[in-house]
């Protein structure tokens, strides 16, 4: 018994370190995927000035999938290691965690996948490799925003397990629900409602910093605090 106890906290502690070291690579890779090189890259409404860009930049658009193929592999990584760390507060919530945020890899890869197609026709000089490669493009981002849904739902789970501990600060735990609100919120206006795009994205700029902090504050926490855990703290 007290082997399985000191091999359970070993694993809570290792899920802890790897996950919260998983959320800062994968910020680091967001950063530079979507907010420099896909931004810089692509512009909207415009195939034919989008797809010059990327024929002046093939490099930068390859490395642009290449950081994204690291957020799957680090969001894989941040699945197991939340379900390892937050199982013995809530085994339920933890789970559905867990599963949410499988569900929304298995999103990611699928607009990820469209990139890989678009890269596939940047060259080609057929007829209207602009908008087939526009087409692509916009299949990504409409692919991922629904993720994003799932994504949301995601952190609320996690929060709400968090808010229920002792030892996992509130100030993180309601930053972490209101990241997943906000992010579930304004995708399924981004989705459902696109008529309101204009307000959306004006709520998206608003709502950006419990967005961005909530988790990685907590994958920060996790780094400090949670890999020092031990199972008489829960």
């Amino acid at each position: 018994m007290k082997l399985s106890r000191t091999t359970n906290q070993t694993m809570q502690q290792k899920a802890a370190f790897f996950s919260g070291a998983a959320l800062l690579v994968m910020t680091l890779a967001a950063f530079f995927a979507y907010g420099y090189v896909h931004s810089s890259l692509v512009i909207d409404g415009d195939a034919a000035a989008t797809l010059k860009n990327l024929q002046a930049s093939p490099s930068m658009f390859r490395l642009e999938i290449f950081g994204w193929l690291i957020i799957l592999i680090t969001d894989l990584i941040v699945s197991w290691g939340f379900y390892i760390f937050l199982k013995p507060f809530h085994p339920g919530y933890a789970l559905l965690a867990g599963w949410l945020r499988l569900l929304y890899t298995a999103i990611l890869a699928i607009a990820v996948s469209h990139l890989v197609i678009a890269n596939s026709m940047v060259q080609s000089t057929i007829s209207g490799a602009a908008n087939q490669v526009m087409a692509s493009i916009t299949a990504f981002e409409v692919i991922w925003s629904f993720g994003l849904i799932i994504f949301g739902l995601h952190l609320i789970a996690v929060g709400l397990i968090a808010i229920d501990t002792r030892k996992i600060p509130k100030v993180l735990s309601i930053l972490l629900v209101l990241a997943g609100i906000s992010y579930s919120f304004i995708h399924f206006m981004y989705g459902f409602i696109p008529q309101m795009e204009r307000f959306t994205g004006i709520l998206e700029l608003t709502l950006m910093v419990p967005m961005f902090i909530g988790e990685l504050g907590f994958g920060i926490w996790l780094l400090i605090k949670g890999r020092k855990l031990t199972l008489d703290d829960y």
